[in-house]
């Protein structure tokens, strides 16, 4: 692990007065985030854990063509902080996001299973057997 920072020569002189003055404005609200992955390979499949967080279950969308998988989510999120009747804070953000990747085998889509728990969708994604790998005589 590194120990270098990044030196930021306003953080000392003046520590918020001209934070995201220069940013723009669609910067500087809160935005829906990208889907993280981890993919992990067997002999038999591929498993792929991706956090989307603010997602709903029916608002996820996994299509599979056959090396390209695709993810694509809805996210909403809401955030409100009062205190007594005043509204102090109201952080919201709607949007999409999606996510493409290639493996490097071609996938079954007809045995993959999808699961969605606590912000992470699990898919486990076959490897079609036969013809992913063809033998090319050289000539």
């Amino acid at each position: 692990m590194s120990a270098l920072t990044r030196l930021d020569p306003l953080d000392d002189m003046f520590p918020q007065l001209f934070r995201g003055f220069m940013t723009p404005l669609a910067q500087r609200h809160p935005a829906p985030a990208d889907i993280r992955i981890d993919v992990s390979e067997t002999d038999q499949a591929y498993t792929v854990q991706a956090e989307i967080p603010g997602a709903k279950k029916d608002d996820i969308r996994v299509s599979v063509d056959g090396n390209v998988v695709s993810i694509s989510a809805e996210v909403k999120s809401e955030k409100e902080e009062k205190q007594g009747e005043r509204v102090l804070v109201r952080e919201r953000y709607y949007g999409s996001t999606s996510r493409s990747f290639r493996l490097a085998s071609n996938v079954d889509e007809k045995a993959a299973e999808a699961k969605f728990e606590n912000g992470v969708l699990k898919l486990t994604l076959p490897k079609r057997s036969g013809g992913s790998n063809t033998l090319i005589n050289v000539r």
